[in-house]
Parts: C-alpha cells; sequence; structure tokens
C-alpha cells in the first residue's frame, strides 16, 4: 500500500491508496448524476425534467455509503465551529453592549457633575450679589444713622456753646482794680 501526503494550508494529510479510490467513486458517482440530470427527458413547456425517482436515489444512497467519516466529522466540526462563533459574537456584543452602558452612564455622570458645577457657580455669583446689596444697604444705613448723630452732636455743640455764652454773660464783671 502506497503513501502519498497532500498538504492544505497549514495541515498535513496521509491519504492512502484506499482513500483515493473512494474519493475517485465518488467523483464518479457525482459525474454520473450530473450525466443523468442532462440526459433527463425535459417536461413540455418547463424547465423541469424527469428522473427516475428509485434510480435517482439508489445513486444518492450509494454517494452517501461511501462518504468517508472524516466528511462527517468535518460536517459535525464545522457546526460546532459555527456555534462557537455564534456564541462567541453573542459574548462580544454583551460585552460591547455592557461597556456602551458605563461609557453612556459615565458620560451621564460627567454631565451631572458639569451640570452641578454650572449651578453651584450661578448660586455662588447670586451669593455674592446678594452679599454686595447687603453691604450697600447697610453701609446706606450706617451712614444715615451716623449723618443722624452728626446732626445731633452738631446741635448738642451748638447748645454746649450757647450755654458757655450765657454762663460767661451771666457773669459779674470783674471790679476794676486800682493801679
Amino acid at each position: 500500500m502506497t503513501q502519498d501526503i497532500q498538504t492544505d494550508p497549514g495541515t498535513e494529510v496521509v491519504v492512502d491508496a484506499t482513500t483515493r479510490a473512494e474519493q475517485a467513486d465518488i467523483l464518479d458517482i457525482v459525474d454520473d448524476l450530473i450525466v443523468y440530470l442532462h440526459e433527463a427527458k425535459a417536461m413540455p413547456l418547463s424547465s423541469n425534467v424527469l428522473v427516475d425517482r428509485e434510480a435517482f436515489l439508489d445513486r444518492l444512497e450509494r454517494l452517501r455509503a461511501i462518504l468517508p467519516d472524516e466528511l462527517r466529522a468535518a460536517r459535525w466540526m464545522v457546526r460546532e465551529r459555527e456555534a462557537f462563533i455564534a456564541r462567541t459574537n453573542e459574548k462580544a456584543r454583551e460585552i460591547v453592549d455592557k461597556a456602551r452602558a458605563e461609557a453612556d452612564e459615565l458620560v451621564s455622570d460627567s454631565n451631572i457633575v458639569t451640570e452641578a458645577v454650572e449651578e453651584a457657580n450661578i448660586l455662588v455669583r447670586r451669593a455674592e450679589g446678594e452679599v454686595r446689596r447687603l453691604r450697600l444697604e447697610t453701609e446706606d444705613e450706617i451712614e444715615k444713622k451716623l449723618q443722624r448723630v452728626e446732626g445731633m452732636l452738631v446741635e448738642v455743640m451748638s447748645q454746649v456753646h450757647g450755654a458757655r455764652d450765657e454762663l460767661h454773660q451771666a457773669r459779674p464783671k470783674a471790679p476794676e482794680v486800682p493801679v
């Protein structure tokens, strides 16, 4: 029995003479099915053909019987690979969705902080304006009270001067002393 090495991309497969014969049989059956369909009688006014169901099914069953087990295993592996890829893609979508949700939340939190800072700045400016207004009103009130006190002091001073003048006028004049 001879062995040949056929190389698929990235793998080496050992194929013996029996496997080559099976491959030739498979190709022969496929070719036979193609020829059978080409030679089948056409239905009038249609692209359909008449095929002997039993003969066609017999050929398909022979084809299935000689398909290597590796082909069935490969089909199973392809299905498993596709299922794995689908599960992986779903997990990836979940991760991306979760990351987007977290990013949106962070952006939202950032917006909330920004809005809170803006609101705080507005409140500080309002408070500073209120403090300035209160200080000016207080200064005006103090100024008015100081003017009243000053007016009262001027009046008191005037009364003190008047009383002193009266005191000086009411004093008898000192007798003149001979010199």
